[in-house]
């Protein structure tokens, strides 16, 4: 392969990258990743956070409870948001400064959830957006409701510009 080419496929690969411009936002585009939660996904999440709550990983505890049996960790389900912000929209160099997050209903094993992100403000001269978050099990109850009163930032550089966003509480 040339230089040229090897440039060329650079600069197409940060072009796939890079993700949204404050300028290529909009009040309005959403963007989504889902997934269905598995028991690995629960085991390997209490092994990465140390979160052993039995709770989260005995049949016979967990069926002594309100939720009749074992649930997913609330930040399992939220980092799913973390993966539309930081992926989809605006995107990869997104990072974020907090989240406040409301748990509103238990996701299990077996449930497919769905985190979406939508652009509720484009504020050009601070160059920064706001975003409405939820996460959505299959059968269209809300889990999670996400507010972010610090923001998030974003971080991408090309041709002079910077794109950051600021997310602020969901309209009830």
């Amino acid at each position: 392969m040339s230089e040229a080419q090897k440039a060329m496929r650079s600069i197409n690969i940060f072009k796939e990258m890079h993700g949204h411009f404050i300028e290529d936002l909009a009040v309005g585009m959403t963007d989504f990743y889902s997934r269905t939660i598995t028991e690995a996904d629960i085991v390997t999440f209490a092994g990465v956070s140390g979160d052993l709550n039995p709770i989260h990983l005995n049949q016979d505890f967990a069926e002594q409870t309100q939720f009749g049996g074992t649930i997913a960790h609330g930040m399992l389900t939220a980092a799913l948001i973390s993966t539309v912000v930081g992926t989809r929209l605006p995107g990869p160099g997104a990072i974020y400064m907090s989240q406040n997050l409301r748990f509103t209903a238990p996701v299990k094993a077996g449930d497919t959830i769905t985190a979406v992100a939508t652009v509720r403000d484009v504020n050009m001269a601070k160059r920064r957006c706001a975003l409405e978050k939820i996460c959505l099990r299959g059968d269209g109850r809300c889990t999670i409701a996400g507010a972010d009163p610090r923001g998030i930032w974003r971080h991408i550089r090309e041709q002079g510009r910077i794109a950051g966003c600021h997310d602020r509480p969901l309209t009830q």
